[in-house]
């Protein structure tokens, strides 16, 4: 009987571990691969002056999780231009959005000082719209996009990344001059020189500059994401493991059985 309850004491121990390990380690990974962002709206290249083009940003949600508020933050990098020649207004239908600008050299990140008025669910999405524009004394230049959402807590849920070209209204009404045809003692023509293709490419890395505020107006930036559930499943999962252990000692030395008295004990014998 002793020992039934001592194996079964053990077994209890054992999974109570294990279920804290488990949901230390599962959660982050599973909500990790539900979430993905798209990017749409982008030109094949951008063009200066007061032509204003819309993007839009629409995270999605795969898995059979519950519903969750949303915060947006737009991570842009220019070359070959500056920031003050980019104009970019974050929108949704009720009019403007507010945004908290940080600028660091050629980055700026602009992040929504409230969450997304929607509400991302399973088969439901939740999108943000930027209105672009640049200066008209651009040249020419390129300028990428990191589209990133985040949870109320900080979490990164999904990222995507696109880059386009700048070309000025200088540059493109610039004539070009006629070439001339080419004799026998010419040279051999040589290739033209190609651009970088632009891709738009997801990525998952963390962005290159410091994450978004948490909202309020003023705040420090947080760089350690948050107190969230991976942090609460691992106390929760330390503290099942001695709560177990000690559990396990206090059985054992009440379930220890006492030494058994010797049968037919030769008595004392007394003094003569």
């Amino acid at each position: 009987m002793v020992s039934g309850w001592r194996y079964a004491l053990r077994i209890g121990v054992v999974l109570t571990c294990l279920a804290g390990a488990g949901l230390g380690s599962a959660v982050p990974a599973g909500a990790a691969a539900a979430f993905s962002t798209q990017l749409s709206g982008l030109p094949d290249e951008f063009t200066a002056g007061d032509r204003v083009e819309t993007l839009s940003a629409v995270v999605s949600r795969s898995d059979g999780g519950g519903c969750v508020k949303v915060r947006w933050s737009m991570l842009l990098r220019v070359q070959g231009l500056r920031l003050d020649q980019v104009k970019v207004d974050r929108v949704e239908d009720s009019g403007s959005f507010p945004l908290e600008i940080r600028t660091e050299g050629d980055t700026a990140r602009l992040t929504d000082r409230d969450l997304d008025p929607g509400l991302l669910c399973p088969g439901r999405t939740v999108t943000a719209r930027y209105r672009v524009a640049f200066a008209e004394d651009v040249g020419r230049g390129r300028v990428s996009f990191a589209a990133e959402a985040y949870d109320p807590g900080l979490r990164l849920l999904a990222r995507q990344t696109a880059a386009r070209g700048v070309v000025g209204w200088e540059a493109t009404a610039e004539p070009t001059e006629a070439t001339p045809e080419p004799t026998p003692s010419s040279a051999e023509p040589t290739d033209p020189a190609t651009e970088e293709p632009i891709t738009d490419e997801p990525s998952s890395e963390a962005a290159v500059v410091e994450p978004p505020p948490p909202g309020a107006a003023g705040r420090p930036v947080s760089t350690s994401g948050g107190f969230g559930v991976v942090q609460g499943a691992f106390l929760l999962g330390g503290l099942l493991v001695f709560l177990g252990a000690g559990l396990l000692l206090r059985m054992r030395r009440l379930l220890r059985p006492a030494p058994e008295a010797r049968e037919f004990e030769r008595p004392a014998r007394g003094p003569w």
